[in-house]
Parts: structure tokens; sequence; C-alpha cells
């Protein structure tokens, strides 16, 4: 089984991209962020059913699936809002796991209330996971807008005094995988660091100046079952692209295993 995750930076400007990168590499599952629409162009085509949660020009979220798609959830019990809910969540069962894709909120800077803003939406998230949890295989992935450690930076003093690295998202971020979920890393190419985030400004990607921010974080048996896990950096290339490249993951567990 393959499952991804992807943070596409507008689904429309990047839509003839992602198809081709569907069909190409053909995930069971992908997780998607940041699609920018109210209603997620039809895919049927290429074999996936779409659970998305969209508002328009900011946000959104979606799971893909050509493996089932059931018990789709927009939003998670206790969710914040700034001032009125996001869309930032949704999740659903999809060969016997609960994919949940996530676009945490950026923060902005350490004095705005975004950033109370994504300590709070976080803390909400890692309530709601202990169910989850509870419940059956766990996948979380998408767009954390948080570095878990200095080696996830490109240049830790480049950083001081900005968001994705305060102390405070760090433990907020830890404190989501003491419930017991892993970090699945993403191999990195020719001996790069695991980034999955370029700013598009001249030379970033090409200096490897990068982030980790996009995450998989899974539930133990998954991680138990990985066999590969690679940060897909052809996709960060070419013309047009998003600022983010795929993390693509493959088990052990047959793609057709508790299908609903």
């Amino acid at each position: 089984m393959r499952f991804a995750t992807w943070n596409v930076n507008s689904v429309k400007a990047r839509l003839p991209r992602l198809r081709e990168w569907l069909a190409a590499t053909r995930p069971d599952v992908l997780c998607v962020q940041e699609t920018k629409v109210a209603e997620f162009p039809d895919i049927s085509d290429l074999g996936y059913r779409t659970a998305h949660f969209g508002q328009g020009r900011w946000n959104g979220v979606a799971v893909l699936s050509r493996i089932g798609l059931e018990d789709v959830r927009q939003g998670f019990p206790g969710e914040p809002g700034f001032p009125e809910q996001e869309a930032r969540y949704v999740s659903a069962l999809c060969g016997g796991i609960r994919f949940i894709s996530v676009y945490v909120p950026n923060g902005r800077t350490p004095d705005d209330p975004h950033y109370t803003y994504k300590l709070a939406w976080l803390a909400a998230l890692r309530a709601s996971l202990k169910d989850d949890l509870a419940a059956g295989p766990l996948v979380v992935a998408g767009d954390f807008n948080v570095a878990p450690t200095d080696d996830d930076v490109w240049d830790p003093a480049v950083f001081v005094g900005s968001t994705h690295v305060t102390p405070p998202e760090r433990e907020a971020l830890a404190a989501i995988q003491d419930l017991g979920l892993r970090d699945i890393v993403g191999r990195p190419l020719k001996g790069d660091r695991p980034f999955t985030y370029w700013d598009y400004r001249a030379g970033m990607f090409h200096m490897n100046k990068g982030m980790r921010i996009d995450l998989v974080l899974a539930s133990p048996d998954i991680a138990g079952e990985v066999t590969d896990a690679v940060i897909d950096r052809e996709a960060r290339k070419g013309k047009g692209p998003s600022d983010h490249a795929p993390i693509v993951v493959d088990i052990e567990r047959p793609a057709g295993d508790g299908i609903r």
C-alpha cells in the first residue's frame, strides 16, 4: 500500500501537475493541503474518490482515495476558529486506516493573535487524536507549519524570533507525538537534508535552503509496516511547482486490506 501527503498551494494552479503526478506515482491515498478552492475538481477518471473541506481562496484540505472512502469528517471536536472554523482538517477511513489531512495554522509572528490560535489549534488536535488512536490504525499527515528540531531548518540562526521553530510550537507538536504517533521521515536524495518546503525566492530550492514542516505521523502498527518513505523533490522542480514537495510512504499492508 502506498500513501502520500502534499501541500499543493492551490489545486487550481497545480491541477495538471497533480494529475500527472497521481498517474505516475499511483498512491492509494493522498492527503492534500492548501487546496484554495470551494469544490475539488473531478479526478474520478484516475480512480480517486475525494473527501474535501474547502473555503475558496484560503486553506482547504482533502483526502483522495482509490481504496475506499468512508466516515468522512470535516473538522474535529473542540477545534478553535479564527474567529470561525477554518478548512484545516478532514479525515476518512480508507482501506481500514483513518487518514487525517491537516493544514496547521501558520502563526504569522509570535506576537500575533494567529500564533495563539495556532497553539490552541494544536492542543485541541491532540485532544481529539486520543479517541482516533484508540479506534484503530491512524495516519495524520500534512503541513504542520512546525519544524520539529533545529536540524529541520537550513540555518537555525535565520529563524530566531520567527514562527515554526519556537519552543511552544515544538512542545505542542511533541505532545501530539507523545500520544504514540511516530514521525515517518522521508528519505532525502543525494545526501540532502530531508526538507519538504522551500521558499519561492530565487535560489532557495537550488541551494536546499528549506524546512521540514510537512510531516507524516503514524500509529505504531502503521509505522512498523513502513518499507520506504521518500520526499519527492522532482515534484518541486519545473514550471509552476508548489513550494512544497510530496512525501510518499510505502507500507507492507495490502491496499485492499480492510477496504470499506
